[in-house]
């Protein structure tokens, strides 16, 4: 609120208190007209609440000349001003500067209402980096803007700075506030190889970070476009709004116009004596008491407020919504769909169990299949070492130095559908399914365990099998339980891995339908159908590149933005920055409270403006209930859109 401003309501509201107690004689100014000789007390009446008028409504007086003059009439600054003018014209002072001054707090409270609703997307604006420290060949660190920072470069940053660009820590370790960007007040501890992601602070220790993505394609980078663009994405209720006050406001205009001239013509003529200037003054008021009542006010501003209010409250919970319709879809979703890995599951496979023959040792069997997968990326083959590592750190460094000791990429094949043969200091190894067993009549037990299965052979003797599965997520049952409670009717997996997998995560889960062992465009079908069988919308939340057409395709896509790819992110309507499955439960919540608030203030708004308008129509409200129609109406709808942000 500005100073000036403030000040303006503030002398106003004292004229306007001293003139009424002036008009009913507890303040005398009959002395004035006396030494004046010239004034009546009308006379000073008049001057002292037309100087308060012009105090605090010169400006809507300026703009609503400006917008006549560009063409743009019927707006509520012209409502204000001609209902006001109109009111000193038939000599209700008090009321044409009370009109004024409430409509002018009104106007203030309601950008006091949009800058806190701003506050939490501010926040989220703040992440944005204002430069980064490149260092240099000679140890130095130059500072510059992130845009002008190279994949590939390293980048300092030291205790209190923001993560500038996203990367991967070369050297050093801290801890991580990323709560601006997930909503979550944990620290996130770091360590060389550990990806980190910009707009998160460094809480202590120095990192140097090797840059992964240019800033234009950074996380940071992402979430302020999304952020910057969610206003321009209307909901379905809004541009109702906008355009029902297009319309509405001539068509009170011109029935208040009628109001003032039609009924004292009837009365005159064919009621009482004579159509007289008082007759006319009393149609007159209460026409104008019509106008005041009829500015729209109370809804053009709090139902988007309403909306602004809502995704800033999701943005403080690391909910980003990248328009005010995706959360009015979001809140007509009775069928939520689910990928699997990355989305219910954690995505890093992990060793579950490992199981071995002829009393071969468990680090050996680790060893050995580590061995053959040294090469490869594959989250098996990761977890595979990252295991040997954990149990056995001295084995692990053995194993790094035999794969580079020995070169073995020339004796490396990756035989498709079946697993790896390498030639090792060890001997042949076979790592893979049951399949590649078979191939090599190497005979061995099916090993029925849940999980991806990797048996293991050397020099054509079968060793054992080591069982690797995707973990589950703590949150995904208790996410599952709430969205039920919450109104989702109906839930579904969709995942490409294999049906035993699938069907064991959804029991766990308390998942409604799985459907296993599908293709990208096999999801896109299954969605297809659940579209036309959903009663209501249908909400589909995937964290991966394949997860992309999916996401379009439903009516409304939720993404996992921590750990989900950037097609992804995308795609997506919504994303979850923490990548929590309970968000989307969140989500909806937030949805469904804030579409609740916008039909309540659109509800309460009309019913309240249309028995004033009846009202002052028949004489009965005079033109300070057309004030509290209109200005108090916005106040209590203002504060009712406020609720948007508060979200437990």
């Amino acid at each position: 609120m500005k100073k000036n401003e403030l000040l303006k309501v503030i002398l106003s509201a004292l004229m306007l208190l001293t003139g009424m107690l002036a008009e009913h004689s507890v303040i005398d100014i009959s002395g004035i007209c006396t030494a004046t000789g010239t004034f009546t007390e009308n006379n000073i009446m008049l001057i002292w609440f037309l100087a308060a008028y012009l105090i605090i409504g010169g400006d809507v007086l300026k703009e609503a000349a400006q917008n006549i003059l560009r063409g743009q009439v019927f707006d509520e600054n012209f409502l204000m001003a001609i209902a006001s003018l109109g009111a000193f014209f038939v000599g209700e002072y008090p009321e044409a500067l009370a009109v004024m001054l409430f409509y002018q707090i009104g106007e203030m409270f309601q950008s006091y209402a949009v800058n806190r609703s701003r506050r939490s997307i501010s926040e989220l604006m703040d992440i944005k980096p204002d430069a980064a420290y490149v260092r240099q060949n000679d140890g130095t660190t130059l500072k510059v803007h992130p845009e002008e920072v190279k994949i590939g470069q390293i980048i300092v940053v030291k205790p209190g700075e923001k993560v500038p660009l996203d990367g991967k820590v070369a050297k050093g370790s801290g801890t991580l506030d990323t709560s601006a960007l997930t909503g979550e007040s944990l620290p996130l501890e770091v360590e060389e190889g550990d990806e980190v992601i910009s707009g998160s602070i460094s809480i202590n220790g120095v990192l140097e970070i090797e840059v992964l993505r240019e800033f234009g394609q950074s996380t940071v980078s992402k979430i302020l476009e999304m952020v910057e663009n969610a206003g321009n994405k209307k909901a379905q209720t809004e541009k109702f709004i906008t355009r029902f006050a297009r319309y509405y406001t001539p068509i009170v205009v011109f029935l208040a116009l009628a109001l003032a001239v039609i009924p004292p013509l009837v009365e005159g003529v064919f009621i009482a004596d004579g159509i007289t200037g008082e007759l006319f003054s009393k149609w007159v008021y209460r026409a104008l008491s019509f106008l005041v009542t009829s500015c729209p006010c109370a809804l053009v501003i709090s139902v988007p407020l309403s909306f602004f209010g809502g995704i800033g409250g999701a943005g403080a919970k690391g909910i980003l919504v990248k328009g005010s319709n995706y959360l009015e879809i979001l809140a007509q979703c009775d069928t939520v769909v689910f990928d699997k890995t990355g989305t219910l599951t954690k995505g890093n496979f992990k060793v579950n169990k490992i199981l071995t023959v002829n009393d071969v040792e468990e680090d050996r069997l680790l060893y050995i299949a580590a061995l053959a997968e040294y090469y490869s990326n594959h989250p098996i083959s990761v977890s595979l070492k990252n295991e040997l590592n954990s149990k056995n750190p001295v084995l692990y460094e053995k194993l790094v130095k035999e794969a580079v000791s020995k070169d073995m990429s020339s004796e490396y094949e990756e035989i498709s559908g079946h697993g790896i043969k390498a030639g090792t200091s060890e001997g042949v190894i076979l790592a893979g399914n049951k399949r590649l067993m078979d191939r090599e009549h190497i005979p061995c037990d099916t090993v029925d365990e849940m999980g991806t299965i990797v048996y293991v052979a050397l020099e054509g003797k079968y060793l054992g099998a080591i069982v690797i599965a995707d973990e589950i997520k703590e949150q995904s049952a208790e996410a599952i339980k709430s969205l039920k409670a919450s109104g989702i009717t109906k839930t579904v997996m969709l995942t490409g891995d294999k049906k035993k997998i699938g069907e064991y995560v959804g029991k766990e889960l308390g998942i409604d339908d799985v459907y296993t062992e599908l293709l990208p465009a096999d999801k896109v079908s299954h969605v297809e159908e659940l579209l036309k069988e959903a009663a209501g919308k249908l909400a589909f939340v995937g964290d991966g590149i394949n997860d992309a057409p999916v996401l379009a395709r439903a009516d409304i896509g939720i993404a996992m933005g921590a750990l989900g790819s950037d097609a992804a992110i995308e795609a997506a309507d919504v994303v979850l920055m923490d990548d929590n499955p309970l968000g989307i439960a969140k989500a909806i919540k937030i949805a469904k409270k804030t579409v609740k608030i916008v039909k309540q203030n659109i509800v309460f708004a009309l019913a309240v403006k249309i028995l004033i308008l009846i009202l002052c129509a028949i004489g009965i409200a005079s033109m300070w209930a057309a004030v509290f129609a209109d200005v108090g109406v916005s106040f209590i709808a203002i504060l009712n859109a406020l609720r948007a942000m508060r979200i437990k």
